[in-house]
């Protein structure tokens, strides 16, 4: 039986996700993309779990697409076989589309190169702890493609036009430091996968309603005008105010005790 190209594993409230593909770089095939599908319904099937640590086995993080899974045999019909929008349509937009309405918040400890679509994963999850040596790379316009998987979303709305530009049309690698004065990610350690589990556990540990909702309102505020961003944030609190958290919270300062949150 071949190796599982995605392991999943449960420590109290966390999950954990690891791409296991290290011989190439964890670069997603579809069947990979399935295998995270099936990890990301396994965590929200379990109550228990309120975060998730999204990680890469072996020196990278994850290197995009495998290309291997393009057909480029030569024949009238090359062009064809090898577009690109098919498997952006039908497997790396949906995990992109998964992640981001997860009932969880999630965190990715880049533990080596994050090119193309791996940088993009990474900026995908809520937040983004990477090790020094690694590095996010806008691979795209070295084989004539434009940064997908919401890469030209998240880099403009982290970098600013002007770094988000530069970095896609140059294809330019971005160390991790440089990626943290920038804000493309939180922060770098030494151990990227037991600060981003220790950062996980605390998350678990929190309202995970008001967490996702959170993820939410700020993703979407730069398409509202600040009018409709009230209206929203009024709409929201009011949701999150109809919470067993956000009772037991309110409590919990009355009383002077720390709160037991259950992430309901």
């Amino acid at each position: 039986m071949s190796e599982l190209a995605v392991l999943y594993a449960e420590q109290g409230g966390v999950a954990t996700v690891t791409l296991n593909r290290p011989q190439a770089l964890n670069s997603f095939t579809r069947q990979m993309h399935r295998d995270l599908w099936l990890a990301l319904d396994q965590a929200e099937a379990n109550p228990a779990i309120r975060a998730m640590v999204i990680t890469g086995a072996g020196r990278g993080f994850c290197a995009g697409a495998d290309l291997a899974e393009f057909d480029f045999t030569p024949g009238p019909d090359m062009m064809a076989r090898a577009d690109p929008g098919p498997v952006i349509e039908q497997a790396f937009n949906p995990t992109v589309r998964r992640l981001q309405n997860l009932r969880m918040p999630t965190i990715a400890a880049v533990n080596g190169v994050a090119a193309g679509a791996g940088a993009s994963l990474a900026m995908t999850c809520d937040i983004a702890i990477a090790a020094p040596a690694a590095s996010f790379i806008q691979a795209f316009s070295k084989i004539g493609l434009i940064p997908d998987a919401g890469g030209t979303w998240f880099l403009t709305e982290r970098l600013g036009l002007a770094r988000a530009m530069a970095l896609a049309m140059t294809g330019d690698k971005l160390g991790a430091v440089q990626a943290k004065e920038w804000g493309m990610i939180w922060d770098v350690a030494d151990d990227c996968l037991a600060a981003a589990m220790t950062l996980a556990e605390r998350l678990a540990g929190m309202p995970t309603k008001a967490l996702v909702a959170t993820r939410h309102i700020l993703r979407d505020s730069g398409s509202r005008t600040l009018t409709q961003q009230l209206d929203v944030e009024r709409d929201t609190q009011s949701a999150m105010g109809k919470t067993a958290d956000y009772i037991e919270g309110v409590m919990a300062f009355r009383e002077k005790r720390p709160a037991q949150f259950k992430g309901q």
